[in-house]
């Protein structure tokens, strides 16, 4: 079988895509199951996005009946995707929350998705895997925390979602080295930028990863250079979940349930297990009823939702009976540095992601500071970068000369591994959202060593771009990427599920997505949320959601999903 045969095999949401010019499966969402409230499925899944739709299509093969709810939409990109900045800001989560903490974070952009697909839909497409070192930070570096699992564990799930996106990128040399399905994209004036000023600074860089395919996909087109990545692909050729692992979904039985709020998780009080979930849609509370539930609804929803559920039993939350719930949650601190060249780079003329390098990304031993950054080429389009200009204090004549400036800047952006800290968390406050409900606050501090990072990625950055031939050059500090707030740890009083994603002392209730992770790395999330999706997929056919007793061991009895 060839290696195209082999993806299709296990999802063929790349061919279920229509091939007649529209890029949404109008049949596939008009014929998909539909399951009542009252009626009691295998699995509900709270949340469509990079954890939850892998979850969801998994399952959904091996037979088991699950449904997943989402906040959002379920996007028509022909419909709901624009060419225009300003009109994309609907993909954010813009729901009230309450921030603080000595350095607060801004929420409801560039860290937060709303509708099936989650924050992929809008992510820049950079599909980078995690270090083995960043699964024992605290043994290697003193640092952070050691996860209950290994790279070695995840690697063959980085293998297989590599391939269902699909990847493209250069043959990569750092972490653990290894190779992509697809050949690397051409880069355009800002990917050439990096590589001219990386190459002449000592610094090793690559073309990738990304997951856009390079060339045609199953029925996705090729990738058209467009630049609009951040505002949802209306070509169907970045990968997100929407195309990638929902249709495979959907065409083996999964209901996918937009506009859907979830409220609370509802327990069982007398044996501590979980028996559905709550959920709004259309101003009506409904009550969806499960064998199982898994919460993937990210860092901020998936603490705060946890905190709603609390019982009788469970009097601080679901997870929480060692206040562990809402803590550890992690950004990357991301600051962007722009550099202006006599040529003209009309960095817009291209995917935002295009070239990077890791060579930071280790603890360097003669630095003051433990862990590193990665560096990538951003490509902010006019709005943003405005927001980059006003940020230097540049108003008036001197933003406008700035903007007509605009194609004569590249831009290159750092991911810096932030350290967890117990302070850093999610609680409810007093303040509540239009269903009721109490808004999530989210408090956030800097540490020393977080502050030392963004100064040297800075003053990398810089140094690329300089020696690439940049007369002026500029930073702004921003944040990037939340994981972290309901961690995977070996014990109950170090985090809130196990290395099996079960939320300690429940039986049949986990969680899978960013929340889980221990540590961030310098990496983009998206790849390793979605294989660690895919490795608890497979746990939970292997072993039933609750012991051989419950969802996967029945549905393993059974015939696949009717139609």
């Amino acid at each position: 079988m060839s290696e195209y045969g082999r993806i299709r095999a296990r999802n063929e949401s790349a061919w279920l895509i229509p091939n007649e010019g529209s890029r949404t499966n109008h049949q596939l969402r008009s014929d998909m199951r539909r399951f009542a409230d009252r009626d009691e499925v295998d699995l509900v899944v709270v949340g469509a996005g990079a954890g939850g739709s892998v979850l969801t299509q998994r399952l959904a093969r091996a037979g088991w009946s699950v449904v997943c709810l989402d906040a959002g939409p379920f996007w028509d990109p022909d419909r709901d995707w624009v060419s225009d900045e300003r009109g994309s800001h609907s993909l954010y989560w813009t729901e009230p929350r309450q921030i603080g903490g000595q350095t607060p974070v801004p929420l409801g952009s560039n860290n937060s998705g709303r509708g099936v697909g989650g924050s992929m839909i809008h992510y820049a497409g950079y599909t980078p895997r995690f270090h083995p070192s960043d699964f024992r930070t605290r043994s290697t570096d003193g640092v952070g925390a050691d996860w209950p699992i290994t790279y070695r564990d995840l690697k063959p799930y980085y293998e297989l979602i590599e391939a269902e996106l699909p990847v493209a990128g250069q043959d990569w040399p750092w972490g653990d080295p290894h190779r992509y399905p697809h050949h690397a994209h051409p880069v355009g004036g800002n990917g050439d930028v990096f590589l001219r000023g990386a190459a002449a600074a000592g610094i090793e860089a690559r073309v990738g990863p990304v997951a856009i395919p390079n060339g045609r996909f199953g029925n996705r087109p090729h990738c058209i250079y467009r630049g609009f990545c951040l505002q949802g692909c209306k070509v169907n050729a970045k990968a997100s979940p929407l195309i990638t692992h929902i249709p495979d979904a959907m065409a083996h039985g999964a209901e996918i349930r937009p506009d859907s709020m979830a409220s609370a998780i509802t327990v069982d009080d007398r044996t501590g297990v979980a028996t559905g979930v709550t959920y709004f849609r259309g101003g009506v509370e409904h009550h969806q009823r499960a064998a199982a539930v898994v919460v993937a609804g990210y860092s901020i929803e998936t603490p705060r939702l946890l905190l709603l559920s609390a019982t009788r039993r469970f009097p601080d939350g679901l997870g929480n009976d060692h206040d562990q719930v809402g803590r550890y949650l992690m950004v990357q601190g991301a600051p962007q540095t722009a550099g202006r060249f006599p040529d003209e780079i009309r960095m817009y003329k291209s995917p935002p992601p295009e070239v990077s390098s890791e060579q930071f990304y280790e603890t360097d031993t003669a630095k003051p500071y433990k862990r590193g950054w990665s560096i990538q080429t951003v490509s902010p389009l006019p709005i943003t970068w405005a927001e980059h200009v006003a940020a230097q204090g540049h108003w008036g004549e001197p933003l406008r000369e700035y903007m007509r400036d605009y194609v004569h800047w590249a831009t290159l952006g750092a991911l810096c591994e932030f350290l967890p800290q117990a302070r850093n968390r999610v609680t409810l406050a007093d303040e509540t959202d239009r269903h009721g409900l109490k808004v999530a606050h989210f408090s956030y501090s800097q540490c020393d060593n977080d502050r030392q990072l963004m100064k040297a990625a800075q003053e990398s950055m810089e140094k690329i771009l300089r020696s690439a031939g940049a007369q002026e050059v500029i930073t702004i500090d921003r944040y990037a990427h939340l994981v972290g707030g309901a961690r995977m740890a070996a014990d109950p009083g170090s985090g809130v599920i196990d290395a099996d994603h079960r939320v300690f002392g429940m039986p049949n209730l986990f969680v899978v997505d960013g929340s889980t992770m221990p540590t961030q790395g310098a990496a983009n999330p998206a790849l390793t949320i979605m294989a660690l999706a895919a490795r608890a997929a497979d746990r939970l056919i292997s072993v039933g959601a609750a012991g051989n007793s419950v969802a996967g061991a029945s549905a393993a009895g059974r015939a696949g999903p009717g139609r």
